[in-house]
C-alpha cells in the first residue's frame, strides 16, 4: 500500500515525531552557525524497538549508535547544543561540546576483535581530531577493549558496559 503526502505534510509529520519525543535530528557540527543550520540531520528513533519493528532490520550497529546517543541525552547532553555529529570526506558519529571546544569525539561500531575494526573508523577519528583540535578520541565497541596510537593520536576502544559504567 502506498500513500501520496507531500513534502509539507511529510516534514509536519516529522516535527510532530520530534515534539512528542519519538526521533531526535543531530546536526552536523560546524565552527560556522549557518553551516550547522543548513546540514543534513542525521536522525534517532529513541526507542530502539520502534526501529526494528518499522524497518524490519536488526542492524547491531544502528541500534548500538542509538542506544549510545540516548545514554548521552539522558547523561545530560542536548541534541545540537552540546552533541553533534561531523562529516566530511567521513563521519564521526559524536563531537561532545564544552563550550565552543571539542572535548570528545566517538565513534560507535559493533565489533568485538581488534581486526574487525573498519580504517573509516579510525581514519575518521584522525582526520576529525586534526580538523577540531580534539585529542579525546573513543571508540565505543560492543566487546573490545584496547588502545591504539596512530598517527601521534592516541585511540582508546571501550566496551559499551564499561562506557555505561562511567
Amino acid at each position: 500500500m502506498q500513500i501520496k503526502a507531500s513534502k509539507n505534510s511529510f516534514y509536519n509529520f516529522q516535527e510532530f515525531l520530534k515534539d512528542v519525543n519519538v526521533i531526535f535530528s543531530l546536526k552536523k557540527y560546524s565552527r560556522s552557525m549557518r553551516e550547522r543550520e543548513l546540514s543534513l540531520t542525521k536522525t534517532f528513533v529513541f526507542d530502539n524497538g520502534i526501529y526494528t519493528f518499522a524497518t524490519y532490520k536488526f542492524d547491531f550497529g544502528n541500534l548500538l549508535e542509538s542506544f549510545v546517543f540516548q545514554e548521552l541525552l539522558k547523561a545530560g547532553y542536548e541534541a545540537n547544543k552540546n552533541i553533534y555529529y561531523f562529516r566530511k570526506s567521513y563521519e564521526v558519529d559524536f563531537a561532545l561540546l564544552e563550550g565552543e571546544s571539542v572535548k570528545q569525539l566517538i565513534q560507535v561500531t559493533y565489533v568485538s576483535r581488534k581486526d574487525e575494526v573498519d580504517k573509516r573508523e579510525i581514519m575518521g577519528l584522525i582526520k576529525a581530531s586534526e580538523i577540531l583540535k580534539c585529542k579525546n578520541l573513543v571508540v565505543i565497541t560492543w566487546d573490545l577493549e584496547d588502545e591504539l596510537v596512530f598517527k601521534n593520536k592516541k585511540i582508546q576502544f571501550i566496551p559499551l558496559w564499561k562506557w555505561l559504567l562511567k
